[in-house]
This record gives structure tokens, sequence and C-alpha cells, in this order.
């Protein structure tokens, strides 16, 4: 069933169209459509660590968080979550508390970290007593089972006003790139970059500073070296997405190559 629902969501055009209700241990609800759903703001990219144990709630939220615009990651138990937590950087994490090996939401503090991204519980009523001194760690909030789709985004939302996303790869200043998905932002704007010209940029990103010549980057990028004007054309089009702020970071050493810095 759960893999039907990510067929229907798409087919009627997306989360705006649908909420599902859900239990625990994945009991469905009705859905409701249209007017009677509240459909927050979209996410811009940031990467949701899933914490549930249930396969359709799992697939359920991955699904419709996706058309939100965030990345997800999934862990089917608390343990696997805690892993995943100490092998990446997330910037929100649902949990579920319902996950088998969790016995006790007030102790062993699993979110200890100071530096422990968001925490959206997902508990049943029974639940928020032992939730409390867990909401008292950092910024969390949590929603009751069985919860409504558009809450879990409206509390997502919430949870991450004004906080930058998490990137994944290297940045400088205000440009960050994210290399599991080859995205690049400046600042909260995200740029929309062909492979090459991603490749280019994280180059000179990576080279922050250093003067690169035009040999080094066709090779870089292509394998191979290129004739004609095929480097000042890629790094014209890189630095008109870039470079739309201040202070521009893309720089021409007339006679040696590029170089991105301040």
């Amino acid at each position: 069933m759960h893999m039907l629902f990510a067929d229907e969501v798409r087919a009627m055009g997306g989360m705006d169209e649908m909420d599902r209700v859900y239990g625990a241990g994945g009991a469905v609800g009705e859905y409701v459509t249209g007017a009677d759903v509240s459909v927050p703001a979209r996410g811009a990219g940031q990467h949701l660590l899933v914490v549930v144990h249930d396969p359709a709630v799992a697939d359920l939220l991955t699904t419709t968080l996706e058309l939100a615009d965030y990345r997800v990651t999934v862990a089917r138990t608390g343990a696997r979550g805690m892993l995943r937590l100490a092998e990446g950087r997330f910037d929100l994490v649902l949990f579920d508390v319902t996950v088998p090996d969790v016995e006790s939401l007030g102790e062993g503090r699993r979110f200890r970290p100071a530096d422990r991204p968001p925490v959206l519980f997902l508990a049943p009523y029974e639940t928020l007593g032992a939730l409390v001194p867990e909401l008292g760690l950092g910024r969390a909030d949590y929603v009751t089972l069985p919860f409504r789709i558009s809450e879990v985004l409206a509390r997502v939302h919430v949870l991450l006003r004004g906080r930058e996303p998490v990137r994944q790869g290297p940045c400088y200043g205000d440009l960050a790139l994210d290399d599991g998905t080859c995205q690049a932002w400046r600042g909260r704007r995200a740029l929309d970059l062909t492979p090459a010209e991603y490749r280019l940029l994280r180059h000179l990103l990576v080279n922050a500073e250093r003067v690169l010549s035009k040999e080094q980057i066709c090779l870089h990028v292509w394998g191979e070296a290129r004739a004609g004007n095929a480097i000042e054309k890629l790094v014209s089009r890189v630095r008109h997405k870039v470079d739309q702020e201040q202070p521009s970071l893309i720089h021409t050493r007339r006679g040696f190559g590029y170089r991105l810095g301040h």
C-alpha cells in the first residue's frame, strides 16, 4: 500500500493535493484533499533524517518530504539513527518514539551533541510525559500519533525557520557546494549549474585563493585540452550565476588564469 501512495501523490499533482492520517504501527485513516489541507512553505534542499520503524510510514514521510523539496535519509531503528547522526550532518531529525530499540526517552539523552539538529518527535499521547525531558535539551517539538502529514510539514518548517541548510561539501564564505546532490548555493540562492559548471566551480573552490591556469581547468573539467575560448565561455557562465551578489568571488588574472576568492 505504501508504494501505491507515492504514485497517488504524484498523480494528483504532489503533496499540495493530499493529506493522510497515520496512527501508531502504520494504521491508515482517511485522507482529505483540497481546501481541507493547509500546506506550509516548501523546503530548500535541507537534509532530514527520518527515524521510523514502520516501512509504510517511512515511505509516506519520505515521499511527501521529498515532494516538498527536502532531502531524506531513513533509519529503521534508534541505534541506526544514532549511527547516521555520527556519520553525517542533518538539518533536522524526525524521530518516531515507538521504534523498537528505544526503551525510554528519559534515559541516555539520545540527542546529546551540542550541535544537535532540531528534533521533531512522533509520539503517542501516552508517551508525552516521558518526552518532556527531551524537549528541554534543545530545539524540539512533537506531533502526536495519529498525525497528519500537513501538520508534520508545518512543524518541520517552523523548526527549520532561520537556520541555514547544512551542506555536505566544500564552502567559501556564503558559497557552498553539496557533493551528494551536485548542487551549489550562494547564501540561500540555489545555483542552477550544468555538470561542467559544477566541476569548474568546485575546482576553483577547493583551490580558493590560488590562480589556476586554463590548461589546469581544462584537464579537470573535461579530462583533455579544449581549443578556442571554451574555458572563457564556461567561466563567464559560472561567474554570471555566482557573482549576482557582492563581493564578487571569481576573478581573472590576465595571462595567468582564474582565481576564486575575495
